[in-house]
Formats: C-alpha cells, sequence, structure tokens
C-alpha cells in the first residue's frame, strides 16, 4: 500500500531544467526489475516548451535518464545538458 501512496504523489509531478525550463509532467518511472533502481522517468512533453524544441524532441513522450535528474522537490529537476541524450 505504501508505495502506492508514494506513486500517486509523483504522478504528474512537474518535470524541469536546473534552468528553469519546463519539460513536461512525469507519466511514470521505469525501474530495473532486477535491482529495484529507477532507471528512467517517462515525461510527457511539454510542446511549447523551449528546452524541447531546442532539442528537437518528436515523440510525444521523453525517457529522461534517472542519473539526469538533481533534485526532487515539487517538481523533479533535470539537468538540461542530459536531454539531448534522451532524444
Amino acid at each position: 500500500m505504501y508505495k502506492y501512496t508514494i506513486a500517486r504523489q509523483l504522478a504528474t509531478k512537474r518535470v524541469i531544467t536546473n534552468r528553469g525550463d519546463e519539460v513536461g509532467k512525469l507519466v511514470d518511472l521505469l525501474v530495473n526489475e532486477t535491482t529495484g533502481e529507477i532507471e528512467y522517468l517517462l515525461v510527457e512533453i511539454d510542446r511549447e516548451s523551449k528546452v524541447i524544441k531546442r532539442i528537437g524532441a518528436h515523440e510525444r513522450q521523453l525517457q529522461i535518464p534517472y542519473s539526469a535528474v538533481t533534485a526532487v522537490s515539487d517538481v523533479f529537476i533535470v539537468d538540461e545538458r542530459e536531454l539531448a541524450k534522451a532524444e
């Protein structure tokens, strides 16, 4: 039950870059089934985002490596340099 509470709290959290640009909203976390470690954030991208336009993302969703996450609070903050690698 506890893990579902955490999942609900994370669902639809905003994802922004370390420069404050909007990326989109968290859809899901991709977890390694063997280790239990989070590997990727699955993010529904904001088509109006300047950073998304700059990296040229064409899909509706983007997988961002969890290693790109620099902080989590009310939002997920990701290192903008890692976004180009995610596409």
